[in-house]
């Protein structure tokens, strides 16, 4: 990720029984930061993990700095979208890097698409280039597909991936659009969007490779299915 000029970056980094996954992808973060010369601090919000990823968080902090691993836990599950604005309280760069820590996403070129059209947000898309998933089964992709055309169809957001999970936002942009949504959950990654095109700001998009999760199990059920299409159809009356 070649983030010169991007003067500090924060990565907001929530957690939940991601023991296995939490040291690997502190890593590739830190390296890449490094390597591009970029000050940067990554900042953990476990949701009360009984699976230890807290002490793992606390023994990465040590190692890593407490300047540069952060950890700022919650008691229990509070919802995707708190834990973002909750690890914005504690967040001092400039720019605010969204993702998950079940190593599903490579850090990519976001930084050098920001700057070239100076946008507001990037945000990596598996629909479009040559972004794709690798890894699921037919049912989970239909899933996906179906959700995406959905959204498309109802919303017409101006972005043609709403539901992934690795963005870049201008810090006082993701300020700004926290403010106005009102979803907790994975619905939260949607609003962003919707809201963001409802303000003016502009939006970039970069072509992933999702890649399905490498240790523990992903965490789309049912219940976060009806919970999607309940923001979905409520979005579309609100918007």
């Amino acid at each position: 990720m070649a983030a010169s000029g991007a003067g500090k970056v924060s990565v907001l980094l929530p957690t939940y029984n991601e023991r296995e996954n939490l040291p690997l992808v502190v890593w590739l973060l830190v390296r890449t930061f490094q390597e591009s010369g970029n000050n940067f601090e990554i900042i953990i919000i476990d949701d009360g993990s009984p699976d230890g990823t807290q002490e793992i968080a606390e023994q990465l902090e040590k190692m890593y700095g407490s300047d540069k691993i952060l950890l700022r836990p919650r008691p229990r599950k509070l919802g995707l979208g708190t834990a973002y604005i909750h690890g914005m309280k504690h967040a001092t760069g400039n720019f605010i890097v969204i993702m998950d820590a079940d190593l599903s996403h490579h850090v990519s070129l976001y930084f050098i698409k920001q700057k070239e059209g100076n946008f507001d947000i990037v945000s990596g898309t598996r629909y479009k280039g040559n972004g794709g998933v690798y890894g699921w089964d037919l049912k989970r992709k239909l899933i996906s597909r179906g959700a995406n055309f959905l959204t498309q169809v109802l919303l017409r957001p101006g972005a043609s991936d709403l539901t992934g999970s690795f963005r870049l936002y201008r810090k006082e942009v993701l300020q700004k659009l926290m403010e106005k949504c009102v979803s907790k959950g994975y619905v939260f990654q949607m609003e962003m969007i919707v809201r963001a095109r409802q303000l003016g700001y502009t939006i970039g998009e970069v072509p992933i490779t999702f890649v399905d999760r490498v240790y523990g199990e992903s965490k789309l059920g049912g219940n976060e299915i009806v919970s999607f299409l309940k923001g979905l159809l409520t979005l579309f009356a609100t918007t």
